[in-house]
């Protein structure tokens, strides 16, 4: 009987571990459940859209969009993490980074599925137009990439593989996440605004990595012109964007990003501006968090003070 209690027991522990609200210990994490919780949502509302018949008359081509700007987004947040784990010093939330990265992979994997199942399941046809047309080409890379990324991403990989060669491997998260936003561009037509602000967001969160790298901190003002420098990036990025696949002039576009008239009809204020923000955002972390541990340190400086008057 107690053998069979501790099997049990045993039992519970390991399904508690593969529970994604828990953490690595087994133990529930609020962190976990409200991640995973939002991180879904995408998801059940494509489903619920689909239900009511919210698309278009062509609702396969909208989950896969769709899907494909989640996927995208869920890319920048899980290469934000790092950074914002380092910046704030919130250990804490390195814990969620697996999940938001697979996650991305779960977003992907809906978007390549629909595109098959648009392509009404013919093998021979979906090879064919992925060696033929190149923004394919390169979406099929950085799936592939990215699924092996995600294959590898648990502690039992980590082990089997080693720390080196897994840090080698999952180095490679910026070149499949730039393979996919070189994808994303070439296969928009008209609007080249979110391809434009997760470019932006990817230079910067780059410059985090190579500050990082080279320096061992993150300090207000490298974190400030990596601001500016993403910003401009995107700004030009754009520009070029619609020089190319539009024949605009390239100086008349760049120059929209200072004209705020437009502001006046509507409220679409230009990429490089969000990706600005973001990043002097990001920049007020380390401070913010800097005079925060020296109010609690004074806080806790003036109670011990305060306690040893008392005993006198």
């Amino acid at each position: 009987m107690r053998a069979l209690t501790y099997v049990a027991r045993m039992s519970n522990a390991k399904i508690a571990n593969y529970l994604p609200w828990n953490d690595r210990n087994g133990r529930f994490s609020v962190l976990r459940l409200s991640v995973f919780a939002l991180a879904l949502m995408p998801a059940v509302w494509m489903a619920l859209k689909w239900n009511a018949g919210w698309l278009s008359p062509k609702p396969f081509t909208d989950i896969l969009r769709e899907s494909g700007d989640w996927a995208m987004r869920f890319i920048v947040l899980v290469l934000a993490i790092t950074p914002l784990r380092n910046a704030a010093r919130w250990n804490r939330v390195i814990a969620v980074r697996r999940m938001i990265g697979l996650f991305a992979a779960f977003y992907l994997l809906v978007h390549f599925s629909f595109y098959f199942i648009d392509q009404n399941f013919v093998l021979w046809r979906i090879a064919m137009e992925i060696i033929r047309r190149l923004y394919l080409t390169i979406g099929f890379v950085a799936l592939i990439l990215f699924f092996a990324l995600a294959a590898t991403s648990s502690d039992a990989m980590v082990k089997r593989l080693g720390s080196g060669r897994w840090n080698t491997l999952h180095g490679l998260i910026y070149f499949a996440a730039f393979l996919s936003i070189l994808h994303y561009f070439m296969q928009v037509r008209l609007k080249a605004y979110e391809p434009s602000l997760i470019a932006g967001l990817l230079i910067m969160l780059a410059g985090y990595r190579l500050l990082r790298k080279k320096t061992g901190g993150l300090a207000f003002m490298p974190l400030v012109f990596i601001a500016v420098f993403g910003a401009m990036a995107a700004a030009l990025i754009e520009a070029g964007y619609y020089t190319y696949s539009m024949n605009a002039p390239f100086k008349v576009v760049l120059e929209s990003n200072l004209d705020f008239s437009a502001l006046e009809y509507s409220w679409e204020i230009r990429p490089a501006w969000y990706v600005l923000a973001a990043g002097l955002a990001f920049a007020l972390i380390p401070v913010l968090k800097m005079v925060s541990d020296k109010l609690i340190s004074l806080r806790s400086f003036s109670q011990m003070k305060t306690e040893t008057a008392r005993h006198r």
